[in-house]
Order: C-alpha cells, then sequence, then structure tokens
C-alpha cells in the first residue's frame, strides 16, 4: 500500500466526519432560525408535545417509582450501618433530583421518542413526503422537523420532574411504610437538605440540555438518512447508541461544572 493510498483512507472518513458536523450545524442553526415561525401555528407544537410527552408518560412514571423503591431499599441499608437511616430522604431526594431523574429520563425518553421520531422522518423522506412539502413551497425544516425539536425540549424537563417527584413518592413507601424509618424525619431531612437552586434547578438544567442533545439526534438521524427501509433502521439504532452515549458524557461535564465548588 503506497503512502498516497493509506492517506486517501484515512483521509476520507474524516472528511465525512467533519461534513455531518457541518450539515449538523446548519440543520441545528435553520431550525433555530425558522423556529419563530411556530407561534403563528402553535396547534403543530401542541400535537407533537402531546404526542412525545404524553406517550411516554406511563414509562417515565412506573420507572421514576421502581428506581425510588430500589433506591430507598439501598440506601437504608447502607444508612443503617452508620446509625444515619433518618437521612433516607435526603438521600433519596439528591440522588433524584441531581442525577438519576435527568439521567434515567433522558435514556428512557432517547429508546421510546427518540427513536419514534427517527423512525418517523425517515419513513417520510422514503415516502418522499418532504419533497412533496418543497415542491409545495412549505419548508420541511420549519413545518416538520422544528415543531418535534421543541416539542422534545419542554417535554424532556417536565418529564424528568415527574420521575424525580414519583421517585421520591417510592422512596417514601419503602423506607417509611415498608421499613419503618420516621415519617417525620424523612420529609425533615429532605427539606432542610435539598436546595432549590444547587440541586433542583441544577437538575431542570441537566434535563433540558439532554432534552436538546437527544431531541436533535433523533431529528438528524431521521434526515440526513438514505430513503430505504434498511437505512432507516441503522439510523434508529444510531441515534440510541449516540443519545445514550452522548446523555453520559454530557452528564459527566455538566456534573463537574455544577457541582465541583
Amino acid at each position: 500500500m503506497t503512502v498516497r493510498n493509506w492517506l486517501s483512507q484515512l483521509g476520507a472518513p474524516l472528511r465525512d466526519y467533519i461534513e455531518s458536523i457541518g450539515y449538523g450545524a446548519r440543520l441545528f442553526l435553520n431550525m433555530v432560525r425558522l423556529s419563530p415561525g411556530l407561534l403563528r401555528r402553535p396547534r403543530l407544537l401542541i400535537e407533537q408535545l402531546h404526542f412525545i410527552g404524553n406517550y411516554s408518560m406511563l414509562i417515565i412514571t412506573l420507572s421514576g417509582l421502581f428506581v425510588g423503591m430500589v433506591l430507598g431499599l439501598q440506601g437504608y441499608y447502607t444508612l443503617n450501618k452508620y446509625g444515619a437511616e433518618q437521612s433516607l430522604g435526603l438521600l433519596v431526594a439528591l440522588g433524584l433530583t441531581r442525577e438519576l431523574g435527568p439521567v434515567i429520563t433522558a435514556l428512557l425518553f432517547a429508546g421510546r421518542a427518540g427513536t419514534s421520531l427517527t423512525a418517523e422522518i425517515g419513513l417520510m423522506k422514503a415516502g418522499e413526503q418532504l419533497s412533496a412539502m418543497e415542491m409545495m413551497a412549505v419548508n420541511p425544516i420549519q413545518r416538520v422537523l422544528a415543531p418535534r425539536f421543541w416539542a422534545g425540549v419542554i417535554a424532556v424537563p417536565l418529564l424528568a420532574s415527574v420521575f424525580s417527584a414519583v421517585g421520591v413518592l417510592g422512596g417514601y413507601l419503602v423506607g417509611v411504610q415498608l421499613i419503618g424509618v420516621d415519617e417525620g424525619a424523612f420529609w425533615s431531612q429532605m427539606q432542610g437538605g435539598v436546595d432549590v437552586w444547587k440541586d433542583i434547578f441544577n437538575g431542570f438544567v441537566k434535563s433540558v440540555v439532554f432534552g436538546i442533545a437527544i431531541t436533535f439526534i433523533a431529528l438528524y438521524q431521521g434526515y440526513q438518512t438514505q430513503p430505504t427501509p434498511e437505512d432507516v433502521a441503522r439510523a434508529t439504532t444510531r441515534t440510541v447508541v449516540i443519545s445514550s452515549l452522548m446523555i453520559w458524557w454530557l452528564d459527566f461535564m455538566l456534573t463537574a461544572l455544577m457541582f465541583s465548588k
């Protein structure tokens, strides 16, 4: 193999990667630029918010309940070794609001709503519906992508809030009702130890960032896919994989920035 062929094989994937970054950046900027048009047709946003958020509510609620119950059970066994079981409510609340609520909600959202968005956009492209919109002078980015993007950005923080609230209830059921931790200590420790801005607000910011990342990745994968069933299936898989890795990376970066002091 000559040096020229080696450089060609090395440079082609790098060039495609740089092109995909540029294409994604242009797509994101176009969605943001065309988003004010949603003010004239809010029904598009409401419909997508119902489709993305309401249909994800069941899995988010049940997952939050069981995660809270497990966290309460494991937390009690750990705290009981040090005679600090009265701090169980604080442990459950901090674990959910800071980390588990935003992260698990984002992962579930990527698996449920993200794949749905990718498949929907990919099938619309395969069926030439997006091309038909362009022929009718309708911008598919404004008509199709922007409502779904902002619906995802709004839905993820709301779902994360529901997840954390139901998770606290699950921890209460296990810790207070099942094990017998003092109810007053459970709620008072939680109230005194959880800070609205440092804990709850930072968790909310995390969920907003996750919502932006997941929804854009899902829409990008569906919009740039080739109009074939095989490539649509591969795009759906890429949505889950890339979104999951992005969530963990963003979670580490945001945690380092928010809770380093």
